[in-house]
C-alpha cells in the first residue's frame, strides 16, 4: 500500500479555513499555517489570523485519495511542479510549524532568491535554525526554503543573533 504523504492543495481565495475545517470534518489529517497580522482600518486596527501560504492547505493522503479532497467546496485542485503532485516533508512542515508557534513576524515570497551565506540563530525563538541571510530592500532576512512548494519564510532578524556557519556545517 502506498505511503501517506503531505500533498499540497489549492484553494479557492479566501477559502483556506473553511477547506481545512471541512476536510478536517471529513476525517483528514490537515496542516493550515495561521499567522496573526495587524490590519489597519480607516477607524481601527485589528489584530487578524491569515493563512501563511496564500491559497495553499496541506493534506496527509495517498495519491489514490487525491480526488475524494477535490470533492470539498472551496478546493480548486492539488499543486504540481514538472507533472508531478507538490509534497512536503514532515521536516520542513516541523520547521513551518516551529516558526508559527514563536509568533515572529514573517513574510512569505515565491521568488527565486540567490543562496546567500549560510547562517545559524544564536539568540531568541529561532535560536539554533539554520537558513540564509540575505538583504531585501534595506532589511536583513533570515530565509528558511519550502522545496516541495517553492515558497521561502522570510525572517526579520537582526544581524546580532545570527551567526555566519564554517563551509563544514553547512552541509549539516
Amino acid at each position: 500500500m502506498e505511503d501517506l504523504k503531505w500533498y499540497v492543495m489549492y484553494t479557492a481565495s479566501r477559502s483556506e479555513k473553511k477547506v481545512a475545517d471541512r476536510l478536517t470534518e471529513r476525517g483528514w489529517d490537515v496542516y493550515l499555517p495561521m499567522v496573526e497580522e495587524l490590519r489597519q482600518w480607516s477607524d481601527r486596527k485589528k489584530k487578524v489570523k491569515k493563512a501563511l501560504f496564500n491559497g495553499y492547505v496541506f493534506v496527509k493522503t495517498r495519491r489514490n485519495q487525491l480526488w475524494e479532497c477535490l470533492q470539498v467546496p472551496g478546493a480548486v485542485k492539488f499543486v504540481h511542479f514538472s507533472g508531478n503532485h507538490a509534497t512536503i516533508r514532515e521536516e520542513d512542515l516541523d520547521v513551518i510549524k516551529r516558526v508559527v508557534a514563536t509568533g515572529v513576524d514573517v513574510e512569505t515570497d515565491g521568488s527565486e532568491i540567490e543562496p546567500g551565506e549560510q547562517v545559524k540563530v544564536i539568540a531568541g525563538p529561532l535560536q539554533h535554525m539554520v537558513g540564509e541571510c540575505i538583504e531585501k530592500g534595506n532589511k536583513d532576512y533570515f530565509v528558511i526554503r519550502i522545496p516541495g512548494i517553492y515558497q521561502n519564510m522570510m525572517i526579520n532578524v537582526p544581524r546580532k543573533y545570527l551567526e555566519v556557519l564554517p563551509d563544514r556545517e553547512k552541509s549539516l
